[in-house]
């Protein structure tokens, strides 16, 4: 059994995956800054200044008003961060695009690389008598001319 998990674990295809796992994790901390960072505070001056992290449906409490998401969570309301939703999507969209542009293009790289090698596999050599007449013509050029 500690084979079978050995070769399970060892495998291209396992390694592979935790070497994508591990980089998307990175490239999300990224897009979160971005998001975060970048795009929603410029989204937020144009609605008016208003944080969609902040947006939230305010479902226990009615009779109190909060002036964040973070202040009803703290007090123990039952509020639905529709905001902090909001983010998350925007965030999911961003990594959909950068991912299906990453792989368009590694197909693409691919399919010129294989393409390539079709063209290369399709050059056939020539035929022998061929060959033989041109050793026949080298040797030839090759020999000293008799005066």
């Amino acid at each position: 059994m500690l084979k079978e998990f050995r070769e399970f674990a060892l495998k291209g295809n396992v390694l592979d995956m935790a070497v994508g796992i591990i980089i998307g994790a990175a490239f999300t901390t990224v897009v979160s800054s971005l998001v975060d960072d970048v795009l929603m505070p410029p989204i937020g001056v144009m609605m008016g200044g208003i944080d969609f992290s902040d947006y939230y449906l305010q479902l226990t409490n009615m009779d109190q008003d909060y002036p964040s998401l973070q202040a009803a969570r703290d007090a123990g309301v039952t509020v639905i961060g529709y905001g902090s939703f909001l983010n998350a999507v925007i965030k999911f969209v961003i990594v959909a695009i950068a991912l299906f542009i990453i792989v368009k293009n590694i197909n693409r790289v691919k399919k010129a690389m294989e393409h390539e090698e079709e063209r290369k596999a399709d050059v056939a050599p020539p035929p022998r008598q061929e060959v033989l007449l041109a050793e026949i013509r080298d040797a030839l050029l090759e020999r000293p001319s008799r005066g």
